[in-house]
Formats: C-alpha cells, sequence, structure tokens
C-alpha cells in the first residue's frame, strides 16, 4: 500500500511585529511563498506588520 501523501495546504500562524502576542491564523500552501501582511492588532490599536510562523502544537 503507498504512504499517505502530504495535505496541499498547511495552517499557518501570523504573528505580530510590534511584539504584543496578537496572532491571526490561516491557511496557505505547502509549495508556496512565506506569508506576511499588514492587518489589524488590537493590542496597540494600529495596522502592523503579520510575519508567518509554524502553528505550533502548545496552542
Amino acid at each position: 500500500m503507498a504512504p499517505k501523501s502530504k495535505a496541499r495546504t498547511i495552517i499557518v500562524r501570523m504573528i505580530s511585529t510590534a511584539k504584543t502576542g496578537y496572532f491571526y491564523t490561516t491557511q496557505r500552501l505547502r509549495v508556496g511563498p512565506r506569508l506576511a501582511a499588514v492587518k489589524y492588532d488590537p493590542r496597540v490599536k494600529a495596522r502592523v506588520l503579520f510575519v508567518e510562523s509554524k502553528k505550533s502544537a502548545k496552542g
């Protein structure tokens, strides 16, 4: 029997560069580029850059 194939998408965590600990969780293609986006961070009440990190199992 053939081994199970990997999923096409992965779940990633978009972490705020304002060092507030705020994050968004999203999906992206496994073979695609790493994500970075300007989104709203309610802890600083401003739009800041969010960069991708892998979603950890500890939550």
